[in-house]
């Protein structure tokens, strides 16, 4: 190798800097011919992957229009055996008799050519998207389009109408509904080959996606390609192709093999300069100065090397280790740190069940960008796959947690916690970790069994359109309610507007700016306080209601147009016996902080009531080991199972709530439709606030010293005292250090009588409480 320094009179080195720049040039000038070269393959490419995308989306397209028009073949071969008049005189009887000519058929029903049975329907039952394919039918073009709607149960299913008698002139409608499967299954039989291809059903608000397959990062087309035969289409989302020069490979050619060759000659003429240039002027050393130099210092042999010290335990405040989620106060009990050991925890529980990829979002609390970007780093750290989702409410990590199939997700949130407060709320392999699995992450970080060297990738999407399209795309509202949304300026402010909208309502925002602070009162709407703005905002507006939303979004509150505060165990009345309605029988769950109403109100709708304790990671656990298809709590969390996913969300609960109050067929106020929910008199949550920690070692006290006479005790939460007349409630929170109590009766007398009760039994314990009542 040529020399770049030589050795000066005093052994020192002396840059040989004009050798050292042609070196430096001609590197560069090769790395940036490499580089066009490069971009000329790219550029190159880039046509024959396009078109490759193209031909896959035009093959799925095919297949699945082949696959529908052998569906609709089976089912017109099988209607065009009846008569068309026997089909007309009984269309129950035809319907029946059609069921085993369609063996693949889920259901077959039978209309009149008029469909004045559809124009009539309550759509809320009958369903939107099926009263819109059967009325579209009517006018078009050729045979009536194909497409999918809802079966009720979370998945979907492929329907089909086909006439009876003349085409231009029907004497009635067969609607039939057949597996989706077979036309996923065409769908995933073409690959995407490096690009994405989406199957999409249009409707009036839009399109809705059905499928997708291949690169998630692929830039989406804005048209698709329609599905012959059916409401489908297929859209293509082309290779992301990383390309900065101009698009004309033959000029990008040609500026690389100039650079390539301008480098290699640069280099090899430094090789020259190095080799035969000028003689160094440098001293050479005499033979006396060699001798009269000091020997070499002998080296001393190295020390042996010790082993490394083993960690130190971590050091971490075990009390926001709680029952159903990690939560502390920033820059003590929760900093950075402790994310990022948190991250590497929820990954060591994955790695262990064979999990790789997790969803996470975060609130719109100051300090959760720090929280959720160190948390993002532990999960990393432990070898496991983030999906970075940004600012979004908690109900739309869940979601994500469904819809990218991960079946884990981490929301980095302080809920309706003060804006010192943040928090964690995990879900793991589809189940919300609480009590024993959040103490088992403590565990693991104290002890440092903790996954360490991996290598977890992160990629950002945006889920929100999807979560809104999800939603409204399955819940409407039949009448235009004016609606005031209060977000506290919470996360909830990005979305729950929308949602409202696109179901049909009119919404005025109230605080829906994002602010972290919560400039103007505190996103809890449990604090009758918290509602005061929002009571004043209907009644100025002349809305029909007003909502409310805590700062993550996963609790819903109630006002009517006269000021009054629905509680939430009244709103899960009016949510019992709609989805009764179609789920009879179902269980019902409940919080012990519910009115003692609200059991009679499930037993009367045909449900099974079951109360349960507080705290939503324990309500979704209790749905799986039930099955319950609805659960409620009195804080403002809603749990549905029926035609949504059984997590608490605030936002599409107060959805389904406007779909019940705007489809009321007597059309009654919602003051009217809410006086049909029995109510007693009663408080809203009380609070009394104590050290950390100090509320359970109360609790522990509490039950064993109070006495309650003739009343019947609950203790699965706390204390809880049932008379024939009323209840009373104490219990620990576990988000914050408060006592929470409640108290309920059937008037005035018996519940200033249960809260004296209570008073007694509670200043017997600690006479130094400062009590709400």
């Amino acid at each position: 190798m040529a020399k770049i320094f030589n050795m000066g009179s005093r052994g020192e080195a002396s840059f040989d800097r004009q050798a050292l720049l042609w070196f430096a040039a001609g590197t560069l000038l090769v790395l940036v011919g490499l580089f066009c070269l490069w971009q000329t393959w790219q550029i190159a490419d880039e046509r024959n992957a396009i078109e490759r995308v193209h031909l896959a989306q035009r093959q799925a397209a095919e297949a699945i229009a082949a696959e529908i028009a052998s569906e609709r073949g089976h089912v017109e071969a099988a209607v065009h055996s009846l008569s068309a008049e026997s089909v007309v005189a009984d269309p129950a009887a035809a319907a029946n008799e059609l069921r085993p000519l369609i063996p693949a058929a889920l259901m077959v029903e039978v209309y009149s050519g008029s469909l004045d049975e559809v124009l009539h329907a309550n759509y809320r039952v009958f369903g939107y998207g099926k009263a819109a394919q059967l009325l579209a039918a009517q006018s078009a073009d050729g045979k009536p389009l194909a497409q999918t709607v809802p079966d009720g149960k979370g998945a979907r299913v492929l329907s089909i109408v086909v006439p009876v008698g003349p085409a231009a002139h029907p004497q009635a409608w067969v609607w039939t509904t057949l597996p989706f499967s077979p036309v996923q299954e065409r769908f995933e039989s073409v690959s995407a080959s490096g690009g994405r291809l989406e199957l999409r059903q249009g409707d009036d608000r839009g399109d809705l996606r059905l499928l997708a397959s291949g690169n998630t990062s692929a830039e989406r087309e804005s048209n698709g390609l329609a599905v012959g035969g059916s409401t489908f289409s297929i859209l293509a989302a082309l290779p992301p192709a990383f390309i900065v020069l101009p698009r004309v490979w033959p000029l990008t050619a040609l500026i690389g093999l100039l650079a390539l060759g301008a480098g290699v000659y640069l280099i090899w003429t430094r090789r020259r300069l190095g080799s035969a240039g000028s003689v160094p002027d440098v001293d050479e050393p005499v033979f006396s100065e060699l001798l009269e130099a000091p020997p070499e210092p002998v080296a001393s042999p190295a020390p042996a090397r010790m082993a490394p010290p083993k960690p130190a335990p971590a050091t971490i405040d075990p009390t926001i280790f709680r029952a159903y989620d990690v939560r502390g106060v920033v820059g003590k009990s929760l900093t950075r740190e402790v994310a990022q050991q948190l991250g590497q925890a929820i990954g060591s529980v994955m790695r262990e069940q064979g999990l790789r990829e997790i969803v996470v979002g975060r609130d719109g609390r100051l300090s959760g960008p720090e929280l959720a970007g160190a948390l993002s780093d532990g999960l990393r750290e432990a070898g496991v796959d983030v999906i970075d989702l940004g600012a979004v409410p908690t109900p739309v990590v869940y979601y994500a947690a469904y819809r990218f199939n991960t079946g884990c997700g981490v929301a980095v949130t302080g809920s309706h916690n003060p804006p010192d407060y943040n928090g964690f709320k995990i879900v793991v392999g589809g189940e919300t970790l609480a009590e024993g699995a959040i103490q088992d992450l403590y565990q693991r970080i104290v002890t440092d069994r903790l996954e360490k060297g991996g290598r977890g990738n992160l990629r950002h999407i945006d889920v929100l359109p999807d979560y809104i399209e999800r939603i409204t795309s399955d819940v409407q509202a039949e009448r235009r309610l004016k609606v005031v949304v209060d977000c506290g300026n919470g996360i909830p402010g990005v979305v729950a507007p929308q949602v409202l909208e696109g179901i049909g309502c009119e919404v005025i925002p109230l605080y829906c700016d994002v602010d972290g602070t919560f400039p103007n009162h505190h996103p809890d709407p449990s604090d009758p306080h918290n509602l005061e703005d929002l009571i004043f905002a209907v009644r100025q507006t002349g809305a029909d209601l007003g909502v409310a939303f805590d700062g993550d979004g996963d609790r819903l509150g109630v006002v009517t147009k006269e000021g009054e505060i629905i509680f939430p165990d009244r709103t899960l009345m009016l949510f019992a016996r709609d989805v009764l309605s179609r789920q009879p029988g179902a269980t019902i769950l409940f919080d012990v902080k519910c009115t003692g109403h609200l059991k009679g109100e499930i037993l009367d709708a045909g449900g099974s009531p079951l109360m349960w304790r507080t705290g939503h990671s324990l309500m979704k656990a209790k749905m799986r080991e039930t099955g319950a298809e609805l659960a409620g709590e009195m804080s403002g969390h809603f749990f549905f199972k029926e035609r949504w996913y059984g997590f608490d969300d605030g936002i599409y609960a107060g959805a389904r709530l406007m779909e019940i109050l705007a489809g009321d067929l007597e059309e009654r106020t919602p003051e009217e439709i809410f006086a049909t929910c029995p109510k007693g008199v009663s408080t809203p949550e009380l609070k009394v606030e104590m050290a950390e920690g100090a509320h359970y070692r109360f609790m522990d006290a509490f039950r064993q010293k109070a006495s309650f006479g003739d009343a019947t005790l609950t203790t699965i939460d706390g204390v809880r005292a049932d008379w024939s007349d009323g209840w009373g409630l104490v219990r620990a929170s576990n988000t914050t250090p408060v006592l929470v109590l409640r108290f309920d009766a059937d008037n005035d007398a018996a519940l200033a009588r249960i809260k004296k009760v209570f008073r007694e039994q509670l200043l017997a314990v600690d006479p130094s409480l400062k009590l709400p009542f």
